[in-house]
């Protein structure tokens, strides 16, 4: 999933004490923990409407569930790691994910879709608190200049992290065949959040007893508002729209690749968990190749050409042509790996005292992976999965247009 970058004005400073060391492998492993819950969020998509029937339409609501969580718990977060410290924030954080791990042991049991729901929409929460917190407080622990490296570092076991949760998903939620497979699915689904809730609670509890560095906001919470309102920045309003519809684009494109690769080329659903890994490899990759080649290309201009592209693989996944459409969307994810951190830097450029404002509400955008989903469910009920990728066509054609806005109205 997307991970939020820290707001380039609102960067806590550090301060002394605390093992730096320790105390950034340990938030380094907080990255890995949502990556890896994200990773598995599609498979358990794919693994509800075969085990408890439900449709391609309400399965998407596990992605609204998920991500309406980071929308509606990203300023909570932010104001109460505000006042109580990122360290209290992300042994809040690390409680509720072990919380909603758990609770997939009375759900299992009861086998609710909507119970199920509820406990990933707690997980989800967690994470909310813990990527809030850990995008920044990464950055300071240790040298300011290289602060960016660090958070770059610590972003890549995100990325390993979403390539790895398919493969176990894989393994573990489609054992067996016949009768007796969904039962077995749901013992290992079960096995696989306990797992994940002891880790979390160890992961705690080595956080809470190592001293680590308290930090403070540089930046005054009364920080002068002037200048023209947010809502007169073209530039930033753009941004949170074509946020939106990025993410809806992101979430919606790997929610149904298990449900798409099993209809165009006939493999089983365990066979798709395990090839939606590639993506996200490609999706790690394209990031580190990204990033290489914005020394030479403008990041604007990256962005259009990636959206374009996008918007003619993802008319190949719709046209349905096997393989080759396959391929198609697995490629996808390549061009997708740079437009989250693009469009959040273009949107907040130049917003001055209001950058920290400004990054909540492209955050808050998020919540288009939340509400696109369920309607590219319906559109895959009613139309077939092959049709629903034309959703994402439109979203990857806004974030096209708000490139060439953004290049034709540089700042400054």
């Amino acid at each position: 999933m997307p991970t939020l970058p820290a707001s380039p004005q609102s960067a806590p400073a550090p301060a002394a004490g605390g093992n730096l060391r320790l105390a950034f492998v340990l938030v380094t492993s907080l990255f890995f923990l949502w990556g890896f819950s994200y990773g598995l969020l599609d498979v358990l998509n794919k693994h509800f409407q075969e085990a408890l029937h439900v449709t391609r339409a309400r399965s998407g609501f596990l992605q609204m569930a998920y991500f309406g969580a980071y929308f509606l718990m990203a300023l909570p977060a932010a104001w109460l790691m505000q006042r109580r410290g990122y360290k209290f924030g992300i042994l809040f954080g690390l409680g509720l994910f072990a919380a909603g791990a758990l609770l997939f042991i009375p759900a299992t049991a009861r086998l609710d879709f909507n119970f199920f729901l509820f406990a990933l929409f707690v997980i989800a929460c967690g994470a909310a608190f813990l990527e809030t917190a850990a995008n920044p407080y990464v950055t300071v622990l240790g040298d300011a200049s290289s602060g960016a490296r660090r958070l770059n570092f610590a972003q890549s076991f995100n990325g390993l992290a979403s390539f790895l949760g398919p493969l176990v998903g894989g393994a573990l939620f489609f054992k067996g065949s016949g009768a007796g497979a969904a039962h077995a699915g749901f013992s290992g689904v079960q096995g696989t959040y306990v797992a994940i809730a002891i880790v979390v609670v160890c992961l705690a509890l080595l956080i809470l007893r190592t001293p680590m560095p308290d930090i403070r906001e540089r930046d005054s919470e009364d920080a002068i508002e002037a200048g023209p309102s947010l809502l007169a920045q073209p530039h930033f309003v753009g941004a949170v729209i074509a946020q939106f519809f990025y993410v809806a684009a992101q979430v919606g494109v790997n929610a149904y690749f298990i449900n798409y690769v099993t209809e165009q080329v006939g493999v089983t659903s365990q066979a798709g968990a395990y090839l939606l890994a590639a993506p996200m490899l490609c999706f790690v990759v394209g990031r580190f190749f990204g990033t290489a080649i914005m020394g030479k290309i403008r990041p604007v201009q990256l962005l259009i050409l990636y959206a374009v592209i996008n918007v003619v693989l993802t008319l190949i996944v719709a046209a349905g042509l096997g393989w080759i459409s396959v391929f198609a969307l697995v490629a996808v994810s390549f061009f997708m790996s740079i437009m989250f951190p693009t469009i959040f830097a273009l949107g907040v450029e130049g917003l001055g005292t209001k950058t920290k404002r400004g990054a909540s509400f492209i955050v808050m955008s998020i919540v288009g992976g939340a509400l696109l989903p369920p309607f590219m469910g319906w559109v895959a009920d009613h139309h077939g999965t092959h049709i629903a990728y034309l959703v994402a066509t439109a979203c990857f054609i806004v974030v096209a247009i708000y490139g060439m806005f953004a290049r034709r109205h540089p700042l400054g």
